[in-house]
């Protein structure tokens, strides 16, 4: 799985279409960190910032630390982030 994951981040990747979240995930919450940050998903965040892996916290597997396109970084918890009355702002894609 690593494999295709760099593969995806070196490739120009645009999505095929996209939804709203309906309900909350870590997936979702995931994707709520990436794009508190800026970026669409995961996918653009390694594109972008050059990077094969993005630093996670072991316990949850939730983003632990994202760099912003302004160069300045944002830091997470390890719990959950993004509320309830937040989760049908969060942009699911697919490619």
């Amino acid at each position: 799985k690593p494999e295709a994951s760099a593969v995806m981040a070196k490739a120009d990747l645009k999505p095929k279409s996209i939804r709203h979240a309906k309900n909350w995930s870590d997936e979702v919450e995931n994707l709520y960190r990436f794009q508190q940050a800026g970026y669409r998903d995961e996918f653009e965040y390694k594109q972008v910032k050059q990077v094969d892996t993005v630093e996670c916290w072991p316990e949850t597997g939730f983003v632990k630390k994202l760099q912003r396109r302004d160069n300045t970084y944002y830091y997470y918890n390890k719990q959950r982030e993004c509320e309830d009355k937040e989760v049908h702002k969060v942009k699911v894609y697919v490619y």
